[in-house]
Formats: C-alpha cells, sequence, structure tokens
C-alpha cells in the first residue's frame, strides 16, 4: 500500500492528514510541534510512505530537515500562493487542508516550492539581515540629510554624510536639541555600517562565487556582496524556465490586470523573493553611476514617470540580463542588453 502524507504545519503544532493510493482518509492527528514527536507519529507507516508533503510556511526548515535526516527521502515543499481550492467552499479547517495537501501529492499536480540546501541557508540568511542593516541605516541616513538641509540649508551626499564626526553635527545643526537629534542618527548611522562590515568579511571568507554566478560582476552596478546574495537566493537557475518566470519571482514586474484599457485589479504583489527584489534596485542604484547607457535608460525613464519607476523599471532590466548570463554562462555585453 502506498500512503501520501499531508502536514498542514502550524507555529504550535502539526496536523496530520494521510491517504492511500485509493484517496481513503486512514489517519488524521494534530501534534505539537517537536520532531521526536512528529516521527514517533509517523513510524508506523514509515515503510509505505510514498511521499510527504509540508506546507511551506516561515517555519519549515527544521521539519522538512528533520524528515530527511531521518530517512524519508520524498519531501515536498507546498506552495501555498498556487494552490488552488474548489471556490464553492464555504468552510475549511486543518484536516481538510493536511487532506488535500496529500491529495495533491497523490495525483501529482502538487504546486511544490523550492527546498533550499541545508548547508547554504546560514549564510543566506545572514546576508538577509544585512539586507535588513543596509535598509535601517539608509532610513537613517535619509533622516539626518533631511533634518540638515531644513535647519542648515546644506546638502550633503549620503558618502559624505558618512564621514561626518559628532563635532560636525554640533558645528552644522547648532542648537542642543537638534545636536542630539542628529548625534542619535549618525551614531545608529555608523553602528549599522559597522554591523554590515562585520556581515560583508564573515560571508566572504565562508562563500566564494562560484559558476554562473561569477559573471555577474561583469554587470556595472554588481559588486561581489551583490552577486552573493542573488546567487544565494537563486539556488539554481535552471528551476526558472524562462526569464519571466525570473523577473517575476524577483518582483520585477507589473501586477496590474488590464482589459481594454482598463484596470481589472491587481495580482499579488509580494509573490516572490523579497531579496532579489531588493537586491536589483540597489544593483539599479549603483547601475546608473557606473554605465553610461544605463543612466540615460533610468532618465528617459524618471522623465516620462518618476524616480522610483525608474529605479524598479532598471531593476527589471538588470534582473533580465542576470537571468541570461547565468543560465547561458556568458559576460555582459553592452550592445546585447540595449539592442
Amino acid at each position: 500500500m502506498e500512503l501520501y502524507v499531508g502536514m498542514d504545519l502550524h507555529s504550535r503544532n502539526t496536523y496530520f492528514g494521510i491517504l492511500n493510493e485509493e484517496f481513503k482518509r486512514i489517519f488524521k492527528k494534530r501534534v505539537n510541534n517537536g520532531l521526536p514527536l512528529i516521527l514517533n507519529t509517523l513510524e508506523p507507516f514509515k515503510d509505505e510512505v510514498k511521499g510527504i508533503v509540508v506546507e511551506s510556511t516561515y517555519n519549515w526548515y527544521w521539519l522538512v530537515d528533520g524528515l530527511m535526516d531521518a530517512g524519508y527521502a520524498h519531501i515536498h515543499l507546498a506552495n501555498p500562493s498556487a494552490i488552488k481550492q474548489y471556490e464553492g467552499l464555504k468552510y475549511t479547517d486543518d484536516p481538510h487542508d493536511a487532506f488535500w495537501l496529500a491529495k495533491l501529492l497523490a495525483l501529482g499536480i502538487l504546486p511544490e516550492g523550492y527546498i533550499y540546501p541545508k548547508e547554504s541557508r546560514p549564510v543566506r540568511d545572514l546576508l538577509r539581515r544585512r539586507s535588513f542593516l543596509v535598509r535601517n541605516r539608509t532610513r537613517y541616513i535619509h533622516s539626518l540629510q533631511s533634518m540638515i538641509e531644513r535647519y542648515a540649508n546644506l546638502r550633503l551626499s549620503g558618502k559624505d554624510l558618512k564621514k561626518l564626526e559628532m563635532k560636525d553635527i554640533e558645528d552644522i545643526l547648532k542648537e542642543e536639541h537638534l545636536v542630539l537629534s542628529g548625534e542619535t542618527c549618525l551614531e545608529n548611522i555608523k553602528s549599522l555600517t559597522r554591523q554590515i562590515n562585520r556581515i560583508q568579511k564573515a560571508v566572504k571568507s565562508k562563500m566564494r562565487i562560484h559558476k554562473p554566478f561569477d559573471l555577474l560582476m561583469t554587470i556595472p552596478g554588481i559588486g561581489e556582496i551583490l552577486a552573493l546574495t542573488i546567487m544565494l537566493e537563486v539556488g539554481d537557475i535552471g528551476r526558472f524556465p524562462s526569464v519571466g518566470d525570473f523577473t517575476s519571482y524577483c518582483r520585477c514586474v507589473p501586477t496590474d490586470r488590464r482589459s481594454a484599457g482598463k484596470s481589472k485589479g491587481k495580482g499579488n504583489s509580494r509573490n516572490g523573493n523579497r531579496y532579489l527584489a531588493w537586491a536589483f534596485v540597489e544593483a539599479s542604484n549603483f547601475a546608473r553611476g557606473f554605465n553610461e547607457r544605463f543612466r540615460r535608460y533610468y532618465q528617459r525613464k524618471a522623465s516620462k514617470k518618476n524616480k522610483i519607476v525608474a529605479t524598479k523599471a532598471l531593476g527589471s532590466k538588470l534582473a533580465r540580463i542576470s537571468y541570461y548570463i547565468m543560465r547561458d554562462q556568458v559576460p555582459f555585453r553592452e550592445e546585447a542588453a540595449f539592442c
């Protein structure tokens, strides 16, 4: 007998639903989250289990890794955003969800997520922490720039602002409470910079860019850290059949739904990888400073819309370029990018 296991994973417990090949429900149970408990629950069925599907939630790492280490080879990660339920359903619950996952697996139509290799996850998550710190530092930089311009009529670039010392803040802002506010921003900027540099050093000592991702650094605006970020977030470029699949995953395409020139709503803008979306926005900001044609492309878009749209448009172009470089293992060629 072949068995298919659906596991509806929550923060504190997991609901089991087990079907046989005839879709008969043979077991159901809610178990507190703990690997020994879950393995003990599965043990009576281990020899007959054909496949296990776990819902992709924020906390799936420990469960999928534990099942694999225990010898369960056919583990699948369900992609919740791609799973369609019958729209006429008026009621669903955990048993329904668990058995539905098992049924999709048995039918061979389960929309699957990517099980990222266990050994690379810690470095990838460290780079995700770096991106969080960079975004926070940017907020403090913008806040301090705005304060200095409002009160001292002085415009400083982000690069110049990072060079300021506490005594410079006193000379620029003068008033006691403004100085305290400015010093707080500057202290946070310097602290975050130290943490970012520490992470970069640790990542570079642990991880090396390998093919086909090393050629990403031939693109103006993509350096070692951004190339590492893209490499660790993509994993296997082969899982994206087309450039459209990749740019959609990177959140680099609009989510508008239009018909006859009219808006019919929007898709889910949160679908995809937000860290890749951030990486290509960062690459866009750097690229226009390194390449004249990228700069003109950005300026043309900005003149028609605004700077935010232009930045995202250039980021989308860089994502498309990156896809072909990774897939075909070729270096960046400017004439091909603008043909």
